[in-house]
C-alpha cells in the first residue's frame, strides 16, 4: 500500500511540476497588435501611392470614397440607381495595374449578379451601386476591398490593386 501511496505522490508532484510553469504567455516575439495595425497602415499607403501613381500616369479624372475606391462613372446610364437584389447583366474588364488582363467578358462572357447576393469584391460591389441601366465606369480596387493578402488562388496576386472597368447592359429592379 505504502509503494502506491508513493507512486501517485511522485505523479502528482511530477504533474503538478509540469504545471506549473505552462501558464499562458503572450508570445514576445510574434508581432504585437500595434505592430500588425501599424504594417497595416504601411500596406494601405504604399497600396494608395500605387494607385495615385497609375491615375497620374495615365491622365484619369478619379475619384475617391470614404471606403478607399476610386471611381469614374464614364457614362450615366438612365433609371435608377441600381440597389440590393437587382439582376443586372454587365460586360466587363478586370486587370492589375501594369495592363494584365484577369478576367473579361470577351473572354469569359458577360457577367450576370444579384447585388448583394452574388460573391463580388466589396469593392465592385459598392462602385455598382453607383450605377444605372446602361451606365458605364472605371473603378480602381485596393487590395482590402478586393482580394487581400491572398489574391483570388487563381488570376490575381496576392495584394493586387485591380481595375475594374464595366458597363451595365440590362436591369431587372428588384420588386419590378
Amino acid at each position: 500500500m505504502t509503494i502506491r501511496l508513493l507512486i501517485f505522490a511522485l505523479l502528482l508532484s511530477v504533474t503538478v511540476a509540469c504545471n506549473s510553469g505552462s501558464e499562458k504567455t503572450p508570445d514576445s516575439t510574434g508581432p504585437g497588435r500595434k505592430d500588425m495595425a501599424d504594417l497595416n497602415r504601411y500596406f494601405i499607403q504604399k497600396d494608395r501611392e500605387r494607385i495615385e501613381s497609375y491615375i497620374e500616369r495615365k491622365d484619369l479624372k478619379m475619384t475617391e470614397t470614404s471606403t478607399g475606391l476610386w471611381y469614374m462613372i464614364q457614362k450615366e446610364g438612365e433609371g435608377a440607381l441600381l440597389r440590393d437584389y437587382d439582376r443586372i447583366v454587365l460586360e466587363y474588364k478586370c486587370s492589375l495595374l501594369d495592363g494584365t488582363v484577369c478576367y473579361s467578358s470577351e473572354n469569359d462572357g458577360v457577367k450576370e449578379v444579384i447585388l448583394g447576393k452574388s460573391e463580388l469584391e466589396a469593392g465592385l460591389y459598392q462602385g455598382l451601386k453607383m450605377l444605372r441601366r446602361g451606365g458605364e465606369a472605371l473603378f480602381i480596387i485596393p487590395p482590402f476591398l478586393a482580394h487581400g493578402l491572398t489574391g483570388d488562388g487563381n488570376k490575381i496576386p496576392p495584394r493586387s490593386v485591380i481595375v475594374y472597368y464595366v458597363k451595365i447592359r440590362e436591369v431587372q429592379k428588384f420588386m419590378e
